[in-house]
């Protein structure tokens, strides 16, 4: 018996149980694990395939959620996607990648693509905001959860993080181990993290009791190449700093790069911090003090938010807030850190 043939009715009377629980079984809703295996067993014997189409049709349903970011090749996205997949998957959920591009209303245009209903609910990280975005949001026909700005005073549920907080614990700690001449490696100020990081920076240097040089390069973007040219341009200044801090590990990483270029030592001539604690900063060498916005955390706290809207669309707009967290590695600590590459 070929796929084509087999239906849902066939594999209920080759597993010996009802349609419904045939049904809840192959959709992973309300089945126990043993019929889960037993109707699974005897849809592969015949070869079955469920007709996702016509199902999403019936149910007015398409068991998929989307997850809009800017740049999908930011690992710090792949981060956050796996805390959404780890609380939507055992709920029947997909999670669908889309790229939002890098406008307001390039992202605004894919919230009201949202009517075409290839999706039950959309998680969505813009870089860069506007009026008009926020009313697409409000307008969308499906659940929209916001991650990077909190939105809940616009009736928009939202999760987000203290980048600015985050950025001033970078700056107490390069100071903190004796680096008077800091530079800031941010990245375009019209995004969402490009101001809030600037405004962290601003705030920290103006301490009353701050006591070094300070300098600022914005880079093109949040990359690794943008980081490179921007730090070049840092460390070719007549007072070369002895400590950059990033607003994001990519930058960093770019920084650390374009400091080897130079023939300098991380962190014996120049000290690096990143931001978002991100897998590859982790392994690169050396090892990268980063600060921790907790990606994967804001990921199931979206995910949370978007099944608490899944079952009551009208439910108040909720904001979560998710703490940060340095960690100090080798490329400020590490004084015979290997330039290795």
């Amino acid at each position: 018996m070929t796929s084509t043939r087999a239906t849902l009715i066939q594999v209920a009377e080759r597993a010996g149980v009802s349609l419904a629980s045939t049904s809840r079984a192959l959709h992973g809703t309300g089945a126990s694990k043993a019929m889960v295996e037993r109707v699974r067993a005897a849809a592969a014997e015949l070869g079955y395939s469920a007709d996702a189409i016509g199902r999403s049709l019936r149910l007015k349903k398409t068991s998929q959620i989307a997850f809009a970011v800017a740049d999908i090749g930011n690992p710090v996205y792949v981060e956050i996607m796996r805390g959404i997949h780890e609380v939507l998957a055992p709920h029947g959920y997909r999670v669908v990648v889309m790229s939002t591009g890098d406008t307001a209303a390039s992202t605004a245009e894919l919230m009201h693509s949202l009517h075409g209903g290839f999706v039950d609910g959309m998680i969505v990280i813009p870089l860069r905001t506007d009026d008009e975005l926020i009313e697409q949001i409000g307008r969308a026909p499906v659940p929209v959860v916001v991650i990077g700005r909190a939105m809940s005073d616009r009736g928009i549920s939202s999760v987000s993080t203290d980048s600015a907080a985050g950025i001033g614990s970078a700056v107490q700690h390069v100071v903190s181990l004796g680096r008077r001449r800091i530079g800031f490696l941010n990245g375009p100020l019209d995004t969402t993290p490009g101001s809030s990081r600037q405004r962290g920076f601003d705030e920290a240097v103006s301490a009353k009791d701050f006591a070094a040089e300070t300098d600022v390069e914005v880079a093109a973007d949040f990359t690794v190449a943008a980081g490179i040219e921007a730090a070049r341009k840092l460390l070719d200044r007549p007072r070369r700093p002895d400590a950059i801090v990033a607003a994001n590990d990519l930058l960093a990483i770019g920084a650390i790069r374009a400091a080897r270029e130079r023939g300098l030592s991380v962190p014996r001539d120049v000290a690096v911090t990143g931001m978002d604690d991100t897998e590859l900063g982790q392994v690169f060498l050396p090892r990268l003090t980063s600060v921790s916005l907790g990606s994967a955390e804001r990921g199931r706290a979206a995910a949370r938010l978007m099944l608490g809207l899944a079952d009551d669309a009208e439910a108040p707009a909720r904001q979560i807030s998710v703490g940060t967290e340095l960690f100090v590695r080798e490329s400020t600590l590490d004084q015979n850190a290997e330039d290795a590459e």
